[in-house]
Parts: C-alpha cells; structure tokens; sequence
C-alpha cells in the first residue's frame, strides 16, 4: 500500500515538475515570440509605405517639374519637406536624361542646402526645426525649344539607404558648356555666317578667367562646341623673327606661346592638358586682305594666335575699332602680308603691318576642349565666367608657390598695393612684380635707367629699389619685407633687334646652359620676353582720348644695345630709348619665400590673394 502510494505521488510530483517545465517554456517562447512580434509589428507599421509622404514645391508652387523655354536660363527654389509625425529619410532628383544643350545643377549659395547623396537623408518630424531642405537649381537650356524637367522624390525609414529608379539622376553642382553660355546670352550678338567659326561680336558678356589671365571668347567650332578665347591684354612683347622671315611656323614668338618651361607662356598655364586642344590648327596664310583667308598654310600647336579675319570678325560694321577685340594696344596678328611682314592690330584699333624683327604686343589664343564648362559668373569683366576645374574654393593655408601666373596679390601700401604673380620657377621660388608700375601721390614714379645701361650696383633704379623702396616703409611693412627672398638672379644681357627670347637668359636657344651675364640683388624688374611685361590697361584712347590711361611707359632689365634699353611701352609693344635722356615707370619685381601662404581672396583683381609668413 505505501509503495502504491509513493508511486502516486512521485507520479503527480513528476507530472506537475512537467507541467511547470512545459509551462516556463512556452512562456519564454511566448515572451520572446511577444517581444519579436512587437518589434517586427513595430516596423511593419512603419513600411507601409502608404503612411509615409513626402511635400515637394517648386518656387513655392504644389508642380514637380522645371519649365525652361528655349534660350534660356532659370533658377528654381525647390522644397522637400517631410510632412509625416516622424523623422523619415528623403531624396529628389530628375526623371530620364537631360536634352542635348541643357545643362542643370544645383548652386552652392548660403541659405540653401546641398542635394543629399542617393541614400538619402534624414528629415525631422513634421512642425519641427530641420523637417525640410531647400535647394536653389539652375536650368540652363541652349536648345531651340523649351524643356520640361520633371522630378521624383523617395521616401522610407529613417534608418534605411534610399536608391534611385532607373530613370532617376542626382542633381550635380551647376555648370555648363561655356559654348552654350555664351549662345544664349543675349547681349552676345553671334554672326553665324561662316560656318566654321560663330563669331560673338560687339561688345558682349564674353569675359573668362582662366589661370591668372582675363580673356574675351572670340568664336565657338559648331562642329565640337570648343571655344577660341584670346587674353584680353598684351601679356608680353616678343619679336617674331631675325631674318625678317613672318612665317609663324619658325617663329620666335610661336616658340615663347608653346614653350613649356617657365619661360614661356604654355608651360605656365593651368593643367593646360585638360583644358585646351593641344591638336588646335592655326591658319597662317598670307594676304593683304582681311576677308576670311585660304587654309594655305596651317600650322598645329596648342597655342596661337589671332589671325586678321578673326579680328575684323568681332564687329558687325566696317570699323573694328569699335569691336571688343580693340584693347587699346598695339599687337601681331598671326597673318602674313608678305614673306617678312606680318599684319597688327595699332593702339586705335585700326589695322598695319610690322617687320618681323619687330617686338610687338602678344595676345595668345587657345582653343579650349568641348567639355569645359562654366561654374559661375555672368561673363563681365567684374564677373567673369568661372571655369569649372579653375574656380578654387577655400585656399586658406595653401602655399603661394603653388599658384599661377597673373593671380592677383595684395602686398605692399598706399595706391601701391597690388602685385601679381610673374611664375614659378623651380621647386618653390615664385616671382611676382607690381601690377602697374609705381605711383607716388596718384602719379606714376619715373626715371632714367642710367649711363652704364646694366643693372649693377650703381644703376639708379637698383640702388632705389634695393634701398628705399625696401627699407623706407614708404612702399612695404617690415612683415611684408620679412617675405621676400634675400636675392635673386637678374639676367640682363642686351637683346638686340629680332633676336630670339631665350638669349636674354641661356647661352642658345635650345636652353642648355645659362647666360651668365647677370646681377644679384634682391629686388630687380622684369626682363624681355617675360610673362607680366606687357600692357593691362590702356582705356584712354578707345574712349576717344588719353586722358585716362591706366598705365604707364616701363623699364625692362635688357639692354637693346650699347646706348639704348628696353622698355614696354604704354602703347603695348616692346621698344627701346635711350637711357640717360628719357624717364619711364619702374615695376619692382622679387622673389617671395616659400613659407608664404594665402589667408585669403581668390586671386582675381576684385579678390586679391592675402599672404603671411606660415607660422613656424
């Protein structure tokens, strides 16, 4: 009987310990089921797509597309904004692919978000601060009908990537062709009568910065959309030849555009690689015409430079003075008259012919790729187009040894406080000179370079610019003083008429060995040939007179011969007077230390670089 019992009781016992085991189990199932079901529940709620929304406007309005007529460009306020009870992630974007000649792009402004990147980005919930985004879009359209483009938006969990469909395209930062900006802008008349070149003429929008230098655009190929741009001043004087030969193929002058040394003008262009056709054809041929010349004779280099029919082309009428391509300044065109002379354009815009021994004005001309595009401004001389890949951004900290030729600086004082960059030379050495020559009390400083017409220790100009323009704070700070390197080589040979640029500095003009005819001092001036030693301003007489010149007559390091020295002159050439009985400007010129860095600015003359001695 006991054993019956304790069978029966071992048996309610085992079967209730079951019991309670089944039981903690399928508790713990059901909590960890409750628990995963909440959580899954929690999210399935929050997928429903159909409970997430999302609000996009454009310029205020309840439309999700960008109306541009043809022609023209536009800029749209769009809004994306998240209208749900909580946070959400959002995107937008463009549906299917943008028309041949229309570009569109979002602006960097301040005020106005970035497009985010395809996985999206997190809104908060509605009512709250940061529950929208506003960006600024800018619609260029070139095309000859208008456009609509349409936009999409996404929206999903805050915590998951978005993607786009497969029609859909991210906004990228604006830019467009520089061709197509300039066909649409309608103070740009463009003469399409040759159907190898549009011309723009008359006094257009058709300003560019590009590596230190201003430049007008003269024509766009219709066949590539390149643009031919020529600089808008005389960056130099170069002779074309010595034995009154014009060819520009053998010439001196092609040798300086090409050479990419820091001798010369290609060398010293920014990643020109990437922005000028290096293939480009030059049409040399003679004539005494100015109507569009034979392609006789054609000549490949990177650079050129204008040729006569291009520059009578930049007016509708007869008078080319009055077309934009008049700087005011005497310069060679590219075409031959005759085997040894060479067309020019004179200071009044009317058209001569020089020997070839002659050291007129150089305004190189470039033709850049098809794909260059503009990223900002509106193509006026106090705004011109930006060229995407040229357009710098923050460069505080930047060594100035890294920069370019002709970018503006802020040094020195008084109506003397602008210089600009000459070049680079070697690893860290960067030249710079006064960007007009020197003033005192609002008139330019002039004098006579001196009996002995070589920049020794006794040359008047030297001992002034080595003495009290260094020292006298009349000129420049202690700090800016403390920049400048200690000394620098100065090579001031003679330069005789038609003689090659490369003598003044190299024993020949292959440039195997240095000229070692040359001073040491630590402040000199520009030498012949030279990046810098042309014109930047001459004004007056376009206006009609010359009362507003804004610049002067100046001495280069280089004699001409034994009685008479170089100089450039205001009216844009090179030319040579004798030294003791005439006074011209002065243009100091040095070498700044390589610790130097840019504080600020952007390098153009509206925005001049601010430097400092990197601290230590």
């Amino acid at each position: 009987m006991k054993n019956i019992l304790l069978k029966t009781s071992f048996s309610k016992i085992y079967i209730i310990v079951m019991i309670l085991i089944s039981l903690l189990i399928m508790g713990g199932y059901f909590s960890y089921a409750m628990f995963t079901v909440n959580k899954e529940k929690s999210n399935a709620i929050s997928i429903v797509t159909g409970n997430l929304i999302y609000d996009l406007t454009v310029d205020g309005e309840d439309i999700e597309s960008l109306v541009v007529p043809a022609g023209t460009t536009k800029v749209f306020t769009v809004t994306l904004s998240n209208p749900n009870n909580r946070i959400a992630r959002f995107n937008f974007y463009y549906l299917g692919n943008l028309p041949d000649g229309v570009s569109a792009g979002y602006i960097v402004e301040e005020n106005f978000n970035i497009p985010p990147e395809e996985v999206g980005i997190n809104l908060e919930k509605n009512g709250t601060s940061g529950s929208s985004n506003t960006y600024k879009i800018k619609v260029t359209n070139a095309s000859d009908s208008s456009v609509t483009i349409n936009l999409g938006a996404s929206v999903g969990l805050d915590y998951n990537d978005l993607s786009l469909p497969s029609n859909g395209h991210l906004f990228e930062e604006y830019s467009v062709p520089l061709a197509d900006v300039l066909l649409i802008d309608k103070t740009n008349n463009i003469n399409k009568s040759d159907s190898e070149q549009y011309f723009i003429t008359e006094t257009p929008n058709n300003y560019i910065w590009y590596s230190g230098k201003l430049w007008r655009a003269v024509s766009i190929d219709p066949s590539d959309n390149s643009v031919k741009m020529v600089t808008q001043w005389n960056i130099s004087g170069i002779s074309q030849n010595s034995n009154n030969n014009s060819a520009f193929a053998s010439s001196h002058i092609k040798m300086w555009l090409n050479d990419t040394t820091t001798d010369g003008f290609l060398g010293n262009l920014r990643d020109y690689e990437n922005f000028i056709k290096l293939d480009s054809k030059w049409n040399a041929t003679i004539t005494t015409a100015t109507t569009k010349p034979a392609k006789t004779t054609m000549v490949e280099s990177p650079v050129g430079l204008l040729n006569i029919y291009e520059y009578t082309m930049s007016y509708s009428g007869t008078t080319y003075a009055n077309g934009y391509l008049n700087n005011g300044l005497q310069w060679i065109t590219l075409t031959p008259t005759e085997s040894a002379r060479t067309r020019s354009v004179l200071y009044n815009g009317t058209v001569g012919n020089d020997l070839s021994t002659y050291a007129g004005g150089a305004r190189p001309t470039v033709n850049l790729k098809p794909n260059i595009k503009v990223e900002e401004g509106i193509g006026s001389e106090d705004n011109p187009y930006r060229l995407l890949g040229d357009n710098d951004k923050d460069l505080n900290g930047v060594k100035l040894n890294t920069r370019y030729s002709g970018e503006y600086i802020k040094f020195g004082t008084g109506e003397n406080n602008l210089y600009r960059i000459v070049s680079r030379e070697g690893a860290d050495r960067i030249k710079i000179t006064t960007a007009t020559p020197l003033k005192e009390n609002n008139n330019w400083m002039i004098a006579r370079y001196g009996t002995n017409n070589t920049y020794n220790s006794s040359n008047p100009i030297r001992v002034f610019l080595n003495g009290e323009y260094l020292t006298s704070g009349k000129y420049l700070t202690s700090e800016q003083v403390s920049m400048i390197e200690e000394s620098g080589t100065w090579y001031n040979d003679l330069i005789e008429l038609g003689e090659n640029y490369k003598l003044v500095k190299y024993t020949d003009t292959n440039g195997s060995s240095f000229n070692p005819i040359s001073a040491d001092a630590k402040i000199g001036l520009l030498r012949y040939g030279e990046l810098m030693s042309g014109q930047f301003n001459r004004y007056g007489l376009r206006e009609g007179g010359n009362t507003d010149e804004n610049n002067t007559t100046y001495w280069l390091l280089n004699p001409y011969s034994s009685t008479l020295h170089r100089y450039s002159s205001v009216n844009g050439d090179c030319a040579a007077n004798n030294p003791t009985a005439v006074s011209f400007g002065i243009k100091p010129t040095f070498y700044l230390k390589p610790t130097v860095v840019i504080t600020g600015g952007d390098g153009t003359k509206q925005n001049p670089f601010e430097i400092e001695n990197a601290p230590k």
